[in-house]
């Protein structure tokens, strides 16, 4: 999976998973308050035909951002703009994948929750360095990596790491 695919992926995952659940509802546009209205005003032509369902989705994104303080919509924004100029095909990846991800059992989900945030922590300078390691593997190479990694519990994972970027090249 190459360095956007994953940011992508991670973000959706990120961004759906803070979505608050509020009771289902469906209304006409009068009944939406001021600052929804506002928010989804892109909305307000269409907002009648829209199922349900999807009235009920906006309004919970417009709860969300309203909640968000500027930094973290400064943040949504910028992603939504890496998001926009993705290539279609890019994009079709990111939602299968974020399809796949919501299939996982639980247990799995929160698994690659805690590695991806794992990853993140990294100071920038490993986290490019395991990155470009990564794609200078063959195929085989990361298959058998991948087998490796999944046997291994997290402080295991954590240590395999540490020790590669000290000793500078993967082992297998």
């Amino acid at each position: 999976m190459n360095k956007k695919t994953f940011l992508g992926l991670a973000f959706l995952v990120l961004f759906f998973s803070w979505l608050p659940c509020p009771e289902a509802w469906g209304g006409s546009w009068e009944q939406l308050s001021k600052e929804e209205q506002q928010i989804l005003s892109q909305f307000k032509d269409q907002w009648q035909q829209l199922a349900t369902e999807h009235q009920e989705h906006l309004r919970k994104k417009a709860l969300r951002w309203q909640q968000m303080t500027p930094e973290e919509r400064k943040n949504v924004q910028e992603k939504w703009k890496r998001w926009e100029g993705l290539p279609p095909e890019q994009k079709e990846l990111i939602r299968k994948r974020y399809q796949e991800f919501h299939n996982l059992p639980p247990e799995e989900q929160e698994r690659i929750r805690r590695e991806s945030q794992w990853f993140r922590e990294l100071p920038p300078e490993q986290r490019r360095e395991l990155h470009e390691r990564w794609h200078k593997m063959t195929d085989e190479e990361r298959r058998e990596l991948r087998s490796k990694w999944r046997s291994m519990n997290p402080d295991q994972q954590r240590e395999y790491i540490k020790r590669e970027l000290k000793n500078g090249k993967p082992k297998k």
